[in-house]
């Protein structure tokens, strides 16, 4: 191979990199570069990290540092083929050390490069956590019933779904997905929640587990950079009546199974499967809830009847046996009295 003289030492050289030997390159040549120290804003509530400017989810502290080192690291453009190598060590919680290593592919030849720096870790609340310990929201979902008032473990049903709803959206990366605090009324729960988006998906997700529907209305609360700043209140009404609610229903009383786009319960006579919209039941009346049933005794089973005892007068009574009915005699079953007398309540 013939040697080529180097325009700048005058060394013998068999290749040149831009002009240059491989030594006279390096003079001036630098394939990585970091800053000899460098910041991590870490919120000690959530964990989340600062990025360019923008709170982020990442995992655990020493990931936080090498993402750190990561983003603030530079390689040369003509860089290929690229490996990084960091090596954090802790010398406090807020202190680490880092040892990073980088090879890559320049101009034919493989190049190595050592670096050190230094992450100092600064606490500091996030956009998130500020927001909610300074009461924002920018949405109000009541929570209410059509015709009653809320049960308390129904109240707690849609936190818990609210709760759900929150976590999926956060982790979507919505940072206004959060409930800043909540305020129990005697008509029901008032929950403030950062952003209308959320809140809307939180009556959503109720909606269809538990049923109901929900309205939402604006009101103008000032401006900010020229634009009309609006807080919405969400209206969510639960329906009237809720699994294992036996209700009249045109005379028939029916034990209701599910309530969300249409109804589904059993006739409690019959055994027959019921199905309505939630709009053809407007007008039926609360029973009972199977909770609060009394129990009587079950004397007997003839064929399809049965010898119980009435919980009111102890006079033993024959009623209808009920579909998927499986109680041994001896044993207590519970009853709902009606109009039509003493019925007895299946099985789940």
């Amino acid at each position: 191979m013939n040697n080529i003289v180097c325009p700048k030492c005058g060394k013998s050289t068999t290749k040149l990199f831009h002009g240059r030997c491989k030594e006279c390159f390096l003079e001036n040549f630098t394939l990585a570069e970091i800053a000899p120290v460098m910041h991590a804003k870490l919120c000690p509530t959530c964990g989340a990290r600062n990025v360019k400017n923008k709170w982020v989810d990442h995992g655990s502290l020493e990931e936080i540092v090498i993402r750190t080192v990561e983003d603030a690291l530079f390689v040369h453009e003509m860089a290929e083929d690229i490996e990084v190598y960091i090596e954090p060590r802790a010398q406090t919680p807020y202190l680490y050390k880092v040892h990073i290593e980088v090879d890559a592919l320049l101009l034919d030849e493989m190049f190595h490069q050592e670096l050190k720096t230094e992450v100092r870790v600064i606490r500091e609340s996030c956009d998130m956590c500020s927001r909610i310990s300074g009461g924002y929201f920018e949405a109000i979902l009541q929570i209410r019933a059509t015709n009653r008032i809320p049960s308390d473990e129904e109240k707690q049903e849609c936190i818990n779904i609210a709760g759900s709803v929150l976590e999926r959206l956060i982790n979507k990366g919505d940072r206004l997905a959060f409930i800043s605090s909540s305020l129990e009324l005697k008509e029901g729960t008032d929950l403030y929640v950062g952003s209308s988006n959320a809140a809307r998906h939180i009556c959503k997700e109720i909606t269809s587990h538990l049923g109901g529907s929900f309205s939402e209305s604006a009101s103008l609360q000032g401006m900010k950079d020229g634009k009309d700043i609006y807080r919405i209140t969400f209206s969510l009404r639960l329906p009237e009546f809720m699994p294992q609610d036996i209700i009249d229903h045109k005379g028939r009383i029916i034990e209701i199974r599910k309530f969300s786009k249409n109804v589904t319960g059993i006739d409690v006579e019959t055994g027959a499967r019921f199905t309505a919209t939630p709009e053809e039941i407007n007008g039926a009346t609360l029973i009972a809830k199977r909770k609060d049933l009394p129990k009587t005794m079950l004397v007997a089973i003839e064929n399809e009847d049965l010898m119980v005892l009435d919980p009111d007068t102890y006079e033993t009574v024959t009623v209808r046996k009920p579909v998927m009915f499986s109680a041994d005699p001896g044993t207590e079953i519970p009853v709902v009295k009606t109009e039509k007398g003493l019925l007895a309540i299946a099985d789940l």
